[in-house]
């Protein structure tokens, strides 16, 4: 087990946001907009700090062990983006299998958000992942 405490960051999968300047909003502002503001999802070009989940991809059976096995993800990506990113810190083929399990127990489709999965799933502030080459579990 990891007991390393150091997390790092996914790379993010667009650049697009890091070359627009910062805007700012006028002060005044109607009163039933902070109501409609609070319940609507923040959008990445309003935010440029979106919140991070904290993924820790634990291997399973034969699979290769990565070095760091915490991550900061922002939490608009996908299990696809995750399953990209193992595959190119592993050095596997496209053709190599790669299975993702949640808590040991379900497989996510690759669409899958990562702030859907931490917000059903989710222990601890953290989504745990575990990842193999062959079909593990169901």
């Amino acid at each position: 087990m990891d007991n390393n405490p150091v997390t790092e960051t996914l790379p993010d999968s667009s650049n697009a946001e890091d070359n627009e300047p910062n805007v700012e909003m006028p002060s005044h502002t109607d009163e039933s907009l902070p109501a409609i503001l609070s319940s609507a999802p923040a959008t990445p070009k309003a935010d440029n700090k979106t919140p991070k989940i904290t993924v820790v991809l634990c291997p399973v059976g034969g699979a290769p062990i990565m070095r760091q096995r915490k991550w900061e993800v922002d939490c608009t990506q996908t299990i696809g983006f995750i399953a990209s990113f193992i595959r190119k810190k592993l050095t596997l083929q496209k053709s190599d299998s790669l299975f993702f399990y949640v808590n040991q127990s379900f497989a996510p489709s690759l669409d899958q958000s990562v702030q859907n999965l931490f917000d059903c799933f989710g222990s601890d502030g953290k989504l745990i992942l575990a990842y193999c080459r062959t079909q593990a579990w169901g």
